[in-house]
């Protein structure tokens, strides 16, 4: 067993498979406790030769084995095993839970090295489904593992991941930092396997970093070990470099053969060949043969789309269009710089469209892009609103003016020059400050940049649907400052909403002003015991509760408050059967996990959350749910989903508008005055969105300018609508 296991990984297989199925036929005679122990090394065996099939088969009997050895240290190398193998397979999802299992039974048994293995493996696969946050912190918590245990090849493997983590975040000079160290460990180690893969990843940051010689350099070693037979794990990731680097020294020719043979290699995975088919059609774009170039994005696009249907967690499908989404990004561009913005929304669309057919109808596949012709006027016009559509790109951005009569595209600055100044702006107002007084240049400049391009497009008193981007996510465009005829906030000119995809609107939107309904039912839950000193009794709760319940008659609300306010009153109460839902308590946000994401409530047996996966699992149809709590938004921007938190988490179990807050609300008289006003004007047959700007401009116009007026205070609560 222990020389088949030893060939195995000189990679001389025919020996290998020789020795350990006489290994196994004297276990079978002699020591059948080995037999689980030899299977796992078959498995090995296996991978080694990417015959991930047989070697799932082989980690399936060490499992089987091992529960029937009681042998708990078997049974977490097979579960890791199985997670690895899943991993090569692209199940990501489905490599997790197997990692998950092991990790916790290894955990348990401290064994030190299987944990430190595993938490690399999982930021693996969290890398892989664009989680690079989860993906680092993992990472780094196997490379610190590793290197206290004394795992050096370990250690420069997970210190390699922390590097594409940086990367995969925009931190090219710390990826490089890590890859050199990291290329200068595996230099003085005998396994060929991290050295290739260090100057992979480093002429990936050199390409990054405009640095052609280096990457031409690096890139060429590597090849050399691959080619050599050292190492051929690496082999296509070193290609796909090659075929960047011809392609920026000019040398089209040779880079389209190599992207073309990348993209019809059965070994190549769905990123490597989205990649390829993205950088071949940008290749045939330079050398005007944009016919060719299209094809070719096309099919980049339904590799994508495909890769993602295969995902069946709803966490890990948040994520993983952090992935691909640099290569929508340049098929956008295409359209764009084609004189075909019409088609480029359609694509921008898609890619944020893409989880609304599997949310619908559970187990189908993402629409293809093919499939995607919806006429944004028509939706437009059939909500009576404008659109305002953003995209932040790389190198360009772009904002789509939609009207029931027009659609015009405008570009913008790009998205690494605006996110400074959305960032401060959204400071100013965090700390309080009166941004109408002193932050004017600021505020005026956001709106120069992001609205003034359409402004003429945007009537006083229009309906506004905001469909944001990145870091637009987290901005309340109301407290943008309109120059003329005098500074003031944009809310006093039109009102807003915030949806997601026009696709998704279209398909599942409310109408926009819908009138009263005959009847109006209300579930109210607020003021709860505290559970934990962390989330202290709400002061002014219970006026919130009074305002709001004297807005519904007796027996068309149900009111839990108190000790009565528990995750079960929601999960159990049937929130199905109400029109409006209203939640009075702290909120929690969680960015590496956005389907933890919480609403404080009293406790309950051991929980007292109620969790943004358990709101999922409810469908809903509710015409209004607010969440009159802290961050209830989101704090975790995903590409293509937006905002992730408890606003997502409604909208998706079947709500049609949700309000809730952007930041951490103030415990103060100004909260339940806001809902008073909002409920008053739904009284008065308003939309939810016309309420809520009613509402905001009687703070901010308060007759003796009172605090209230600045935006800290009015401006957190943001309706969205549409999912």
């Amino acid at each position: 067993m222990t020389q088949g296991t030893a060939r195995a990984f000189l990679l001389q297989f025919a020996e290998a498979k020789n020795l350990l199925v006489e290994a196994e036929s004297l276990a079978k005679a002699q020591a059948p406790s080995l037999l689980g122990e030899i299977a796992l090394r078959q498995g090995t065996l296996a991978f080694l030769q990417d015959d991930s099939k047989s070697a799932k088969t082989a980690y399936r009997r060490a499992l089987v084995l091992s529960l029937h050895e009681h042998d708990p240290y078997l049974q977490a190398a097979a579960l890791g095993s199985l997670g690895l193998i899943a991993t090569r397979q692209e199940h990501y999802d489905e490599s997790i839970e197997w990692n998950t299992q092991a990790l916790q039974l290894s955990q348990s048994l401290q064994a030190r090295t299987s944990v430190a293995r595993i938490l690399g493996n999982l930021g693996w696969s969290h890398f892989e489904l664009g989680d690079f946050d989860g993906a680092l912190s993992l990472y780094q918590q196997g490379e610190a593992l590793s290197k206290e245990s004394g795992l050096l090849n370990d250690e420069i493997y997970w210190m390699i991941g922390v590097a594409t983590a940086h990367y995969a975040k925009g931190d090219y000079a710390t990826a490089k930092k890590d890859l050199e160290h990291a290329l200068g460990l595996a230099r003085g180690i005998a396994e060929k396997t991290v050295l290739t893969q260090s100057l992979n990843e480093l002429t990936t940051v050199n390409l990054a970093l405009g640095d052609l010689a280096s990457a031409e350099k690096n890139n060429d070693e590597a090849l050399r070990i691959e080619t050599a037979g050292v190492d051929s794990s690496g082999v296509l990731s070193s290609r796909l470099l090659q075929a960047r680097i011809l392609a920026r020294k000019g040398d089209s020719l040779s880079a389209e053969r190599l992207f073309e043979s990348l993209a019809q290699d059965p070994k190549t995975s769905s990123r490597t060949r989205w990649e390829a088919e993205a950088r071949l059609a940008r290749v045939f774009d330079e050398t005007n043969r944009p016919r060719q170039a299209e094809a070719h994005y096309l099919r980049a696009m339904a590799t994508i789309g495909a890769s993602r249907s295969a995902i069946t967690q709803e966490e890990f499908r948040l994520s993983f269009l952090s992935s691909g989404v640099q290569f929508v990004d340049a098929y956008v561009d295409f359209l764009v710089a084609h004189h075909r913005p019409d088609e480029a929304l359609e694509v921008a669309d898609w890619s944020r469209s893409m989880d609304l057919q599997r949310s619908l109808t559970p187990g189908s596949a993402v629409p293809p892009l093919s499939q995607h012709h919806e006429d944004p006027r028509k939706i437009a016009s059939s909500l009576h609103a404008t659109f305002l559509f953003y995209w932040l790109g790389r190198d360009l951005s772009y904002l789509w003016a939609v009207t029931p009569h027009s659609s015009k595209c405008f570009t913008l600055p790009r998205q690494s020059d605006l996110d400074p100044a959305i960032k401060a702006y959204r400071q100013a107002i965090l700390d309080g400050a009166d941004v109408l007084a002193s932050n004017t240049e600021q505020g005026e400049k956001l709106f120069a940049m992001l609205v003034a391009p359409a402004h003429a497009f945007l009537p006083r008193n229009s309906h506004i649907v905001l469909f944001p981007a990145e870091a637009l996510y987290g901005l309340n465009f109301e407290t943008l400052l309109v120059p003329d005829p005098a500074p003031h906030y944009w809310v006093e000119d039109v009102t807003l909403s915030t949806a997601n995809s026009i696709r998704s609107l279209a398909e599942h939107g409310p109408p926009l002003h819908a009138g009263p309904t005959s009847s109006k039912s209300l579930l109210l839950i607020g003021n709860p015991q505290p559970a934990v000193a962390e989330f202290p009794q709400l002061q002014q709760a219970p006026a919130e509760i009074k305002n709001v319940e004297a807005h519904f008659p007796a027996n068309e609300r149900e009111v839990f408050q108190g000790t009565a306010a528990t995750p079960g009153a929601y999960l159990s109460g049937h929130p199905e059967r109400f029109q409006f839902l209203h939640f009075v308590t702290h909120g929690i946000a969680s960015h590496s996990h956005p389907l933890e994401s919480a609403v404080i409530l009293s406790r309950e047996g051991d929980t007292y959350k109620l969790y943004a996966r358990d709101i999922l699992a409810h469908p809903l149809r509710a015409r209004l749910v607010t969440v009159s709590a802290c961050n209830s938004a989101g704090t975790r921007i995903y590409a293509g989903e937006g905002l992730v938190g408890l606003s997502w988490a409604f909208l998706h179990a079947g709500a049609q508008n949700v309000i809730s807050a952007l930041w951490e609300v103030s415990d103060a008289t100004s909260t339940p005055r806001l809902m008073q006003s909002l409920y008053s004007g739904l009284d008065d047959g308003e939309d939810p969105a016309t309420a809520l700007r009613q509402a905001k401009l009687s703070l901010l116009r308060s007759s003796n300018h009172t605090v209230f007026s600045k935006p800290f205070y009015w401006a957190p609560f943001q309706l969205y609508t549409g999912f």
